[in-house]
């Protein structure tokens, strides 16, 4: 199989974090020049199999099953490689870093490319067409350089190993082998590529190396008239990939791009910066299985008995009347052990059934109840390279079952108190609850001490990780629509449950995006259930300082009205691109971020709370009504706060925004109010406390503080 090596190496690099952008105004781009930290969620167009995981583009499906597939990635904008009364094409150089992982190694493959295309709609067959073309052939004006991990006879692959250029065919111009420069496709180590193209010598360069440092010599080198080989005057740029019954994850990783119609648009044997630095080669090597360790030799029973008797009477092979006596003994009081065990051994297996029947009672109408060895096998053993995060009183680990293939999320709480406490509390209110926008449970496990909740894998992280460690702009669409689907989960959280269910913990953290961008609310370790119109228990508030309402941390009272005031905080954060507690902000503003945006508000300068990374690239009447929500949601007087069903609404357009007052009301509590509310809130201080593991967190003695 031939495949654009240059190409693919941009393929990678857009599956990771697409950073292209920094183009001249204009649909058509008459010289363009991008890399993954400008790129945008708009500026990059998805096609098949392809979807954003944790900042990279994944070119395909996530798999721990065999599935043929393919997926494409190209920037969204048209490029110029030719303009009237120039004969020599444009000339362009991209830098980019990919890997390919495979799942199950006896699977046989498929590979990447990075594609030259006449347009952004176009996707190819799986298996040996890496999505480049299809059965019928391919339409005219497509260049790519392949990755190829499949040895397809058809189309005269020399190994699974290789590069190669091909020229509206998938049969390959020119081929290089990889296992000639040390490199090696499948072992899931980071990979880079540049591809250099001359209009004005009409040649391409290919160089490929696990180093930032470009190599001397190319593993490809051709001379071809790219005029030839397209129709079009403005083609898409991007990468494609595909599996053949596989398990290959193509993940790009980074991608930088630049053309023009001068000579070495911006070929530089040095990485560009930002880049990511190649991992020592461990770094991506599977894990030595868990090997057991051996136990102790246990000694002989009655091993020293025969120091009773003296070398004499052994050597005569008689006993004295003392040895006699003391075998009895010894006899004896085996015995009594031996029966000392059995009964201790029942009595173990007697309060560990009852145990499990107990529990089982308080968790009867949960999912589906796993093995330990199951999530055990599903993680390697609970390896280190599985954790994909840390939660209060827990550790998040991505396993793949055996039974299904199925990648998930397996949440191994602590063994403290509160940990137990949170396995309980989640597995008996998010176990019974079932709506779009909710982290699904798939199941738990209790057993061998271990408390264990396994739930759908959200590939793209948390919205928070999204938010402020992404490489990639999160776009104002995006960030609609996940407002929109928290605000959605709350409303039925609230009022649409048999009990209503007051979350606690609304933050970005406990928000996880799907493959789609679609919000996913998680964490109920610190949620309470309640009847409808009953007023809530007061306890020691518990959540992250920065999102929690301002009665809350006075009187420890947690309603669907403080959930509401958290998702104004988020709303906030998510339009400004600020954390709501900033310990690092500027001279003169303040650290709250709910308060900075209230007093921009009462100034009249409310635009200039926008995060500046948006750029213009979002509408202007819906982001000041999303705001508007925001300030609306974060009203210090919780009854004027609106019900999440009524914020659902203002959002799509359906209703207006209450008015917001330009300067920010403050709370009140009567004598009495206070009063009976401190009295509420110390008569239950022995209560379970769980507070966040947030450096922002707080916890009882800040509560005292405050009162």
């Amino acid at each position: 199989m031939t495949s654009l090596s240059g190409v693919i190496s941009f393929a990678s690099v857009l599956t990771a974090n697409f950073v292209l952008l920094w183009f001249f105004s204009g649909n058509v781009l008459e010289a363009t020049k991008f890399n993954f930290t400008t790129l945008t969620l708009s500026s990059v167009k998805l096609i098949g199999d392809a979807h954003w995981s944790n900042g990279s583009v994944r070119l395909t499906r996530d798999l721990g099953v065999p599935y043929s597939g393919s997926g494409k990635v190209v920037y969204s904008r048209p490029i110029r490689f030719r303009r009237p009364g120039v004969e020599s094409p444009a000339s362009f150089s991209t830098f980019f870093s990919f890997s390919v992982t495979n799942l199950n190694p006896s699977s046989i493959g498929g590979g990447l490319a990075f594609v030259i295309s006449p347009d952004d709609e176009f996707i190819g067959d799986a298996g040996g067409f890496l999505g480049i073309m299809d059965a019928k052939g391919a339409p005219n004006g497509v260049v790519a350089v392949e990755f190829d991990t499949l040895m397809d006879v058809e189309f005269k692959d020399i190994n699974g190993n290789h590069v190669g250029l091909d020229l509206n065919s998938m049969v390959s111009t020119r081929v290089g082998d990889l296992g000639d420069i040390g490199v090696e496709l499948k072992s899931g180590d980071l990979v880079n590529s540049w591809v250099d193209y001359s209009g004005s010598t009409q040649s391409i360069k290919v160089y490929v190396s696990y180093s930032n440092l470009k190599p001397e010599e190319p593993i490809i080198s051709a001379n071809f008239d790219l005029n030839q080989y397209i129709e079009n005057d403005s083609i898409f740029v991007g990468f494609s990939g595909s599996t053949q019954g596989s398990t290959e994850i193509h993940s790009i990783e980074w991608w930088s791009f630049s053309s023009s119609f001068d000579e070495n648009p911006g070929s530089n044997p040095v990485v560009p910066a930002g880049a990511p630095p190649p991992p020592p080669t461990e770094f991506f090597t599977n894990p030595t299985p868990e090997k057991a360790s051996p136990p102790p030799p246990s000694p002989a029973p009655n091993a020293d008995i025969s120091n009773t008797t003296s070398h004499e009477e052994k050597s005569s092979g008689k006993m004295v009347p003392g040895a006699v006596v003391g075998v009895v003994i010894s006899s004896a009081f085996f015995l009594a052990f031996c029966a000392m065990a059995v009964i201790w051994a029942y009595n173990k297996k007697f309060k560990k059934d009852k145990g499990s029947d107990t529990f089982a009672t308080n968790v009867i109408k949960m999912p589906k109840e796993f093995t330990y060895k199951e999530l055990k096998n599903a993680t390697k053993g609970f390896d280190s390279s599985r954790i994909i995060g840390n939660g209060a009183f827990g550790t998040v680990y991505r396993g793949i079952l055996a039974t299904t293939g199925e990648v998930v999320a397996v949440k191994r709480c602590s063994h403290s108190g509160q940990g137990t406490a949170e396995f309980l509390s989640e597995l008996s209110i998010i176990g019974t609850l079932r709506h779009r926008n909710l982290v699904r449970l798939q199941g738990w496990c209790h057993e061998k001490g271990e408390s264990l909740l396994v739930y759908d894998l959200m590939s793209n992280g948390s919205l928070d990780k999204a938010l402020f460690e992404s490489r990639m702009v999160l776009s104002w669409p995006h960030r609609h629509k996940i407002l929109l689907g928290v605000a959605s989960a709350l409303a039925y959280l609230h009022q649409e449950c048999e009990n209503q269910v007051i979350h606690r913990d609304i933050k970005t953290s406990n928000i996880m995006l799907d493959e789609g961008f679609n919000a996913r609310l998680g964490d109920f370790g610190l949620a309470r259930q309640i009847e409808h119109d009953k007023s809530p228990d007061a306890t020691v508030a518990a959540g992250t300082m920065g999102y929690l309402a301002p009665e809350y941390l006075l009187t420890g009272r947690a309603t669907d009205k403080t959930d509401v005031y958290s998702y104004g905080a988020v709303v906030l954060e998510v339009v400004t691109g600020r954390r709501p507690i900033d310990k690092e902000g500027k001279v003169g503003v303040s650290s709250n971020l709910v308060e900075w945006v209230w007093s921009l508000h009462r100034e009249g300068r409310l635009d200039s709370a926008i995060d500046p990374r948006l750029g213009n690239e979002f509408d202007e009447g819906e982001m000041r009504r999303v705001m508007l929500v925001g300030l609306a949601c974060s009203h210090p007087d919780p009854m004027a706060r609106p019900m999440m069903r009524a914020v659902v609404q203002m959002l799509v357009g359906e209703s207006e925004v209450p008015i917001v007052p330009r300067t920010k009301p403050t709370l009140s509590f009567s004598t009495s109010e206070l009063l009976m509310t401190l009295q509420d809130s110390v008569s239950d201080l022995n209560e379970i406390v769980r507070i966040s593991t947030s450096s922002s967190e707080i916890g009882p003695e800040h509560v005292l503080n405050l009162v």
